[in-house]
């Protein structure tokens, strides 16, 4: 179905969006009606990778995409479920409030290393691509990659776990999931190799985490790299969403803050 323009009442006009309008008899959304040509045809996934790349996925694409969301939902109470559900320990009656909280600690320690991970392959391809994709090629630029890391005392983005210290279990079955779909693709392979340099110039093992993999695996599908950050926030809400639903229910907040009061002043 073609694509809808928004309503054109000045060319020269330049406030304009291709990711929605309405009007008083109609809905648009990415340049198609809500309801007639989106709602029960499209999945939220399906719909959140059309708006941030104009088109839809092939059913691959969307297995991996809904793949990588399911794997970065929840990971327990993790520093962003506790902001969470503590906010909403006192502000029940402001539930955005409270996933508002565990979103903003979506940094380069939590959940961030996706987009991380994403752009710093994406820019290491960029720069050394010239060199190709196969095996011989890739490898160098991995070998290129950790080097430069290293020569600034930087870490590796996508290499390491706090918990998963040997293989983070989400790595081999979305590596397996690209293979069985045709989205085995450069960064995903990048990365192994980056993992594999990375271990052989340190002396260290540092396994590829689940977020590193993911952010590998939506560039590979073709979501950009400056964008994987937001879209695997989309995954972490709905987690967040059943923490406080959880908290609602089973509250843990209130009796977690005493005793870490109760910690504290013993202690002082």
């Amino acid at each position: 179905m073609a694509d809808a323009d928004p309503p054109d009442h000045d060319q020269t006009d330049w406030l304009r969006t291709w990711i929605g309008w309405s009007a008083p008899d109609r809905i648009t959304v990415a340049g198609r009606d809500l309801p007639g040509d989106i709602m029960g045809r499209l999945s939220l996934t399906e719909l959140a990778f059309l708006l941030v790349t104009r088109r839809e996925p092939s059913a691959g694409e969307r297995r991996i995409l809904d793949a990588v969301l399911v794997s970065l939902a929840d990971h327990g109470l993790t520093p962003s479920a506790l902001a969470a559900r503590l906010t909403y320990t006192g502000a029940p009656e402001a539930i955005q409030g409270a996933v508002a909280a565990g979103l903003l600690g979506a940094g380069s320690v939590f959940l961030g290393p996706a987009g991380d991970t994403a752009q710093f392959l994406a820019d290491a391809l960029e720069e050394h691509g010239e060199q190709g994709t196969d095996d011989a090629s890739l490898r160098r630029i991995a070998e290129i990659a950790v080097e430069a890391r290293r020569q600034v005392g930087a870490l590796v983005p996508g290499l390491g776990h706090p918990v998963h210290r040997a293989e983070d279990p989400r790595v081999p079955r979305l590596y397996a999931l690209a293979a069985e779909e045709g989205t085995f693709g450069p960064h995903l392979r990048l990365l192994a190799l980056v993992a594999a340099v990375h271990e052989e110039a340190t002396g260290k093992h540092l396994p590829i985490n689940g977020a590193g993999a993911g952010g590998a695996a939506l560039a590979d599908v073709g979501v950009p790299p400056g964008s994987v950050r937001g879209f695997v926030l989309i995954a972490r809400t709905a987690g967040l969403v059943g923490q406080l639903a959880e908290e609602a229910q089973q509250p843990i907040g209130r009796q977690l803050a005493h005793e870490i009061e109760q910690r504290a002043s013993r202690n002082a």
